[in-house]
Order: structure tokens, then C-alpha cells, then sequence
């Protein structure tokens, strides 16, 4: 299963086509790139579907209606982490992926549980000023041409009326003028290499130190904000290349054009509406209720301290106050020692759907191996083609490992489909080196014959597969 990462944004309540999207869709869409864990992508796709119905309900009862938070019990490699990234940008909502364990009971060295919705909004605002970004370029790439072209060729300083003034007709432009000429040549590219003086503005941040069990990130403050807009800012000029030049002057045009605190508020209400939080290895802070005393002290107090914000809280950000009530809480975990009857009883009342995903076959590696759009196969094969290398995979090849990588996984320790990785690349390790310099403009086929004599050793010996497969 291979990584995936966040789309555009979400727009608050109206309109986005993923809301129209029936659970069976949904479900369609993973299937392009996580194989098998029906139950798991049956149950996700059910609760994105009850957002959209929330919205639909009258306003009294629609703040009443909770999110159903969901865990994933299954080894490592199956899918749990693909599927919530595959599910947040399929849904366009912000999201953000935690591991438990880097939080701790309050009074204890750990991240405060807060900072996970510090961090979801601070993503939020940054998925909603890149939208603005691109709604907004056209109109700032015409003001960064303007201002290249006043460098380059500075307006006569003489002119009397602005256009359009009483009295005036429309500005006539000479299509041969010096300047309409630099127009051109900037539009082809043709001054990219040209140098240029642009005076660009930077804030002396002074250098301190927090002291103190409490830092600024837990208090919501941004001492950068704070100190820039009260210390005077220093403009310097610089020479740099007109393409340069044009690089920094689209970024100062487009924050101009973008309305901060419109962006803000709709970041807000995106986290509160949509934003998904993905908790891993809750397991971890799943203590035994057999034991007593030791650091299962401080794993209840995670779990404590993490009721809050699932229950749903106001939390505290340098954007203003966030409420968590309809945020969406995936927690996964394998569980392999601890089980979740282990956790806090009002956590697990807080995750009541519980979903269990089944270890990976060898025919569920042929699937992951041929059928996801960016299959690990496919990926090998683009990278080769960047050296002109044609690599190819017949049928017993795949086969072959996948059956290396399930008898692995067996004998060893199970990672899924992580264990194709590292088979793939111990397979194709001496190919991917010599690549350059012997195998140009050749096709190189992977049969089960080559994979057989690349990996029987290895596999045949157990304490050697360990440590390299």
C-alpha cells in the first residue's frame, strides 16, 4: 500500500461533488488503490456519507448528531493508514495523521493532545490559502508583469491624467513601443536570464529562548506574527534573474489578493465540519488492566486526556477557538498484545464502530502488485524508463513474489505488503546500479526463474531473510 497525501480543499457545506458520492461510490473509488478490507472501506465510506446527511437535517437537530469514530484492528500493512489518506482526498477534508504515543499525560515530556487540532487547523489554513492561491494567480501574475515591466522600462514620468480621466480618451497603446516589446519578450521567456535589482523586505526576528514546562505552540501564539507586525521591517535591494524576480513578486501579489481572515474562518469551519483526525498505534496507550503502577499510569492519562477532545472540546489556536464535536476520529492499532477492551471505558464509547482487517494472502499481493493506479510495479518500471531501461514482469514473476513475500511475511515476522518493498528492491538492487552505465536501451524481464535465483538463498535462510528481507 503505498502513501498517499491530501487534495484541495473542501468548501464548507455546499456544492463539492464528493457529497453527492453514495457510500458504494466511495467504496469504488478506495478500490483503486487499496486492495481487499471491504468491511474497513464499507464502514468509512458510511460515515462520510453521514456527514453529508447530518447537513441535510434541520438546524436544532443537526449540532446533536455525532460522527461515528471508527477503529481498525489488524496487523501492520494492511491497508489501515491507505485508507484514511486515500478517504481524505477523495473527501477533499483536511486531515492529519498522529502516532499516539508521541502523546503523554499532562505533567509528563510529551506533546500536549490539544496540539492535534493545533495541527489540523494549521493545515486547514494552508489548504484554503493555496485554493485562494490558485483562484487568485491570473490576476497576480498580470501585477508581477506589470511591475517586472516598470523595472525593465520605467512609465514616462510626465504623464498629466490618469486613464479614463475627465476629458480623456482611452489610453492608446503602440504595439511598437519599447514597452509592449518587452511585454512580449517577457511573455516567451526571453528575459528570464536577465538581471534585475528588486528591493525585497525582511523582519530581524530577534533570537530567544522559552523557558518553562509550557511552550508557545501549546498556548496557540505565533511569536513570529506577533513580532513582525511590531518590529520595523528592513528592505534591501537585490540583484537577481528576472525569472527569480518573478517568483517572489507572485507570492508578495498573491498574499495581497488573498483575504487572511476570510481563509480563516473558512478553515475553521472546515476542521470543525469536515477535518479528520487519524490516531495510529492506539494500541500503544492501551495499558493492562492486569498490572498497576509503571508508565500504564501515564497511558491511562493519554487516553484521559485524549477523551476531550474525541467527545468533542474547544481547543485553543492561534486562529481562534476550534470546537472538535464533528470531527472524525479514525483510531487503528494492531493490538497484537494489548485488545481493545484494554482502553478507558469512555473511549471506546467514543469509537463505536470497530472494524477488524484481515491479513494479506499471496493473491491479495498479485492485486497490490498489478491492480492500484500506482502500483509498486508500475513505479519500478517509470523509474528504470528514466534510464532508458524497458523493464518488464511476466505473470509468473509477480507470482513468484508474491509468494516470497507471503512465505516471509510467515516465517518471519508480518509487515503485509510493506515486505513487498524490500522483496522488490533486494530483487531489482544490482539492476538499479548498474542501470546507468550497462543496461541503457535494453528490456529487462523479471520471470519466476530470475526471481527464484535472485531470492531462494535468502528465503531458504532464515536468519539471513531477517535481517535482509
Amino acid at each position: 500500500m503505498t502513501e498517499g497525501g491530501n487534495g484541495e480543499g473542501m468548501a464548507g457545506s455546499k456544492g463539492p461533488a464528493w457529497k453527492e458520492m453514495t457510500p458504494r461510490e466511495i467504496v469504488r473509488e478506495l478500490d483503486r488503490y487499496v486492495v481487499g478490507q471491504d468491511a474497513a472501506k464499507k464502514s468509512v465510506a458510511i460515515a462520510i456519507r453521514n456527514r453529508w446527511r447530518r447537513q441535510q437535517t434541520p438546524e436544532p437537530l443537526r449540532q446533536e448528531i455525532m460522527p461515528n469514530n471508527i477503529i481498525m484492528i489488524g496487523p501492520t500493512g494492511v491497508g489501515k493508514t491507505e485508507i484514511a489518506r486515500r478517504l481524505a482526498r477523495l473527501v477533499n477534508a483536511p486531515f492529519i495523521k498522529v502516532e499516539a504515543t508521541k502523546y503523554t499525560e499532562v505533567g509528563y515530556i510529551g506533546r500536549d493532545v490539544e496540539s492535534i487540532i493545533r495541527d489540523l487547523t494549521e493545515f486547514a489554513v494552508n489548504m484554503v490559502k493555496a485554493e485562494k492561491a490558485v483562484e487568485v494567480r491570473e490576476k497576480a501574475s498580470a501585477q508581477v508583469e506589470e511591475r517586472i515591466l516598470e523595472i525593465l522600462v520605467p512609465s514616462p514620468r510626465h504623464r498629466v491624467t490618469e486613464p479614463g480621466g475627465p476629458g480623456e480618451g482611452p489610453p492608446r497603446e503602440d504595439p511598437s513601443s519599447t514597452r509592449e516589446k518587452f511585454r512580449e519578450k517577457y511573455r516567451r521567456g526571453g528575459l528570464d536570464d536577465r538581471l534585475i535589482e528588486l528591493e525585497v523586505t525582511a523582519t530581524q526576528m530577534p533570537s530567544m529562548q522559552v523557558l518553562g514546562p509550557v511552550n508557545m505552540e501549546e498556548m496557540g501564539v505565533n511569536l513570529q506574527e506577533m513580532f513582525g507586525n511590531i518590529l520595523p521591517k528592513k528592505s534591501r535591494k537585490r540583484k537577481m534573474s528576472v525569472s527569480e524576480a518573478s517568483g517572489l513578486l507572485m507570492q508578495e501579489e498573491i498574499q495581497k489578493l488573498i483575504d487572511t481572515e476570510a481563509a480563516v474562518r473558512e478553515a475553521v469551519d472546515r476542521v470543525q465540519e469536515s477535518g479528520i483526525v487519524f490516531l495510529d498505534e492506539i494500541d500503544k496507550v492501551a495499558g493492562d488492566k492486569g498490572r498497576q503502577g509503571g508508565p500504564d499510569v501515564s497511558r491511562e492519562g493519554v487516553q484521559r486526556d485524549l477523551l476531550p477532545i474525541v467527545e468533542g472540546t474547544t481547543v485553543l489556536t492561534k486562529y481562534g477557538m476550534v470546537r472538535t464535536d464533528h470531527v472524525l476520529f479514525i483510531a487503528s492499532g494492531a493490538f497484537s498484545v494489548s485488545k481493545p477492551s484494554d482502553l478507558i471505558p469512555e473511549l471506546q464509547g467514543r469509537f463505536p464502530i470497530r472494524v477488524e482487517l484481515a491479513s494479506l494472502t499471496e493473491d491479495d499481493f498479485v492485486k497490490i502488485l498489478t491492480v492500484p493506479r500506482n502500483a509498486l510495479i508500475k513505479q519500478y518500471m517509470a523509474i528504470l524508463a528514466t534510464e532508458d531501461v524497458t523493464l518488464e514482469f511476466t505473470d509468473g514473476g509477480i507470482g513468484e513474489i508474491a509468494r516470497t513475500a507471503a512465505l516471509v511475511n510467515e516465517q518471519v515476522e508480518n509487515i503485509g505488503a510493506r515486505r513487498l518493498h524490500t522483496i522488490i528492491t533486494t530483487l531489482l538492487e544490482e539492476l538499479l546500479f548498474e542501470a546507468p552505465e550497462r543496461h541503457a536501451g535494453e528490456t529487462i524481464t523479471v520471470t519466476k526463474e530470475l526471481v527464484e535465483e535472485k531470492l531462494s538463498s535468502i528465503v531458504r535462510d532464515r536468519d539471513l531473510s531477517r535481517y535482509v528481507l
